[in-house]
């Protein structure tokens, strides 16, 4: 197994004994939340960039959105940000926003129409990896400034054709739907980029949190903005800091020197449930943990091959030990909660049937390697299936790296295999069938978008017509139908190796309220928490 030698072991280590150096206290400060996660996977704070989890988290406190999620009734679905209210016109295809008066970024600014129109075309015009939230809907470039236009106090959005409403919305809820303060990202532009270099590591916004400082593979700090129109909040300052292995923060939630723990394994978190002062919170997440096949790759690009691995996972046996109670066997690319979600899942562990697929298909003394991210339950994951392949004859290589270093290489098409987790966007069945079964332009040219069937080089020429059939289907029976049928063929043929989602269980300090991580359908939210 290979770890890349500028892996996090040196700062969680670096974490830990700045925790432990110091006199051990009974609780952090009633009006501080500090959080152990792994938050090595950021790679850009800038809301039209940012596309993964712990990035997320930080802009979920950071900006508002036109509309948004009550982080206390996410049964309520999206409900109204920075938009107080909207109308839609009789063709359907056009959606003004009528803006909250008195609302004012952290800078000062007034939280404007046109600063929630221009950050909307700026994530179309700069089209970084999440674009697609966008664009999926006509914006382009070349039509933003006819499609999406401010007019006073009121932003009016036009699509390509009629959309159901909630899908338009439930899209503006994701990150990529932050509302930036344009003067101050206007201010530090360089060279036409928007703002973009500044934002990638400063943030503009209106939210509940300003961001105080990032630390890549250290910590993230944030003060609550005491002008946030929703109330300040309780908190006035949060630590997010990298404590990537499970014991290490177990002891410091024991201690009292974290408030919540969040990346405990089953064997942690059951030493924890019975620990003084301490809570274990669970929460079902729309995560997805998956196995991709490069198609660039002559032999994993075979049909048998595809087959083969997917009966070289053995998701029962991790499933019932060191995934216990954490992640559950889910073999299609909807998570459960959402519209047309499956529970199908034909494959199991079968040496036997895999050796029969790989002869078929000429196979023999395999070596592949796969890109694993530094935590402890996917270095497991990736030595089981390590061991069930060996027993098929296929060796596998394991290269151990950051979040971002594994990213990278996984972006670039670089990895023969790649083990990793996906969560959706906004709670639209979409938000996975339009990446994992969807990739219009399969050309290196493409490169840097979002769709996951891209980075494995995955040609859906077969699967792009089910997909954009389901998303425009209104009626939501045969939508259901659709998906399900569309989740049938993805799991027989493409190189998607879908295993589990997630159920987090986070370690919390029993005096803390009100935390939550999401559920399914968004990022962390402190702007509610109270002790």
């Amino acid at each position: 197994m290979t770890i890349w030698k500028n892996t996090l072991a040196g700062a969680t280590m670096a974490v830990a004994l700045s925790f432990t150096s110091v006199a051990v206290v009974a609780e952090t400060p009633a009006n501080m939340l500090v959080i152990a996660n792994r938050i090595d996977d950021i790679k850009s704070m800038d809301p039209a960039q940012s596309f993964e989890f712990a990035g997320s988290d930080v802009n979920q406190n950071v900006y508002s959105k036109l509309v948004n999620f009550d982080p206390l009734d996410f049964d309520k679905g999206y409900v109204p940000d920075l938009a107080e209210s909207w109308v839609v016109s009789e063709d359907g295809k056009s959606i003004t926003f009528t803006m909250r008066e008195g609302v004012m970024f952290q800078s000062g600014n007034p939280v404007t129409a046109e600063d929630a129109a221009w950050s909307l075309r700026r994530a179309v015009i700069l089209n970084k990896t999440p674009a697609f939230i966008l664009t999926q809907f006509g914006f382009t470039p070349e039509n933003v400034a006819d499609t999406i236009k401010a007019d006073g106090n009121t932003v009016t959005i036009t699509t390509d054709k009629r959309y159901a409403t909630s899908f338009v919305l439930n899209c503006l809820t994701a990150t990529i739907g932050s509302v930036i303060d344009m003067k101050t990202a206007m201010a530090n532009e360089v060279d036409g980029d928007m703002g973009n270099g500044w934002l990638n590591t400063n943030t503009a916004g209106s939210g509940a949190y300003s961001l105080v400082s990032w630390k890549p593979n250290e910590s993230v700090t944030l003060q609550a903005f005491p002008g946030y129109y929703g109330g300040a909040p309780t908190m006035e300052r949060v630590i997010v800091r990298h404590v990537a292995e499970s014991a290490s923060q177990r002891l410091l939630l024991e201690a009292g020197d974290i408030d919540v723990a969040r990346n405990l394994n089953p064997e942690d978190v059951a030493g924890v449930r019975n620990a003084p002062g301490v809570k274990v919170q669970e929460e079902l997440k729309g995560r997805l943990m998956y196995m991709g096949l490069n198609q660039t790759h002559p032999v994993l690009s075979k049909p048998e091959v595809r087959q083969a691995f997917k009966y070289l996972i053995d998701y029962e046996g991790m499933q019932n030990s060191f995934l216990n109670g954490q992640w559950a066997t889910h073999q299609n690319f909807l998570p459960k909660t959402y519209l047309g979600a499956s529970t199908e899942n034909p494959f199991s562990l079968n040496i036997e049937k895999a050796k029969e697929l790989l002869a078929a298909a000429g196979v023999e003394n395999l070596e592949v390697e796969i890109g694993v991210r530094e935590a402890q339950e996917r270095i497991e994951m990736a030595q089981s299936f390590q061991n069930t392949a060996a027993q098929a004859g296929v060796k596998v290589n394991i290269t151990v790296g950051t979040g971002s270093q594994i990213l990278d290489r996984y972006r670039a098409r670089e990895l023969d295999l790649s083990l990793e987790s996906w969560g959706p966007d906004y709670p639209d069945p979409q938000t996975n069938a339009g990446t994992f079964a969807y990739n219009p332009d399969n050309s290196l040219e493409a490169q840097g978008t979002g769709y996951l069937a891209w980075r494995l080089a995955w040609d859906t020429s077969e699967f792009n017509p089910m997909t954009e059939a389901a998303v425009q289907e209104v009626d939501t029976e045969k939508r259901i139908a659709m998906y399900n049928e569309l989740q049938a063929k993805f799991r027989d043929e493409s190189p998607f190796v879908m295993m589990f989602q997630q159920s987090e269980q986070n370690g919390v300090r029993d005096n803390v309220m009100n935390f939550t991580t999401g559920q399914a359908i968004s990022a962390a939210d402190y702007s509610k928490v109270t002790k």
